[in-house]
C-alpha cells in the first residue's frame, strides 16, 4: 500500500468567556445603536434636527421593515 502515516490534527484551543466578552459587549451596543437609528430616528424621538438621517438610512428602514410613511 502506501507507507505515509496520518498524523492527528490539533484541536483548536478554546477562547475563554473573558476574552469574548467586551467583544460581545461592544458589538451589541452597536446593534443597539444601529437599530435605533433606522429604526426610530424620526419625530419625536429624534436626536438630529432636519430628516438627513431618516433619509440616508430610508431604504434600511423598508428592508427591515420599518413603516415611515
Amino acid at each position: 500500500m502506501s507507507d505515509t502515516t496520518f498524523t492527528p490534527i490539533a484541536a483548536p484551543a478554546p477562547i475563554p468567556v473573558g476574552e469574548i466578552l467586551p467583544w460581545a459587549i461592544f458589538g451589541g451596543l452597536l446593534m443597539l445603536i444601529a437599530i435605533y437609528f433606522v429604526g426610530t430616528e424620526e419625530g419625536a424621538m429624534a436626536l438630529f434636527n432636519g430628516m438627513y438621517v431618516h433619509e440616508f438610512l430610508h431604504d434600511g428602514r423598508h428592508l427591515l421593515g420599518f413603516p415611515c410613511h
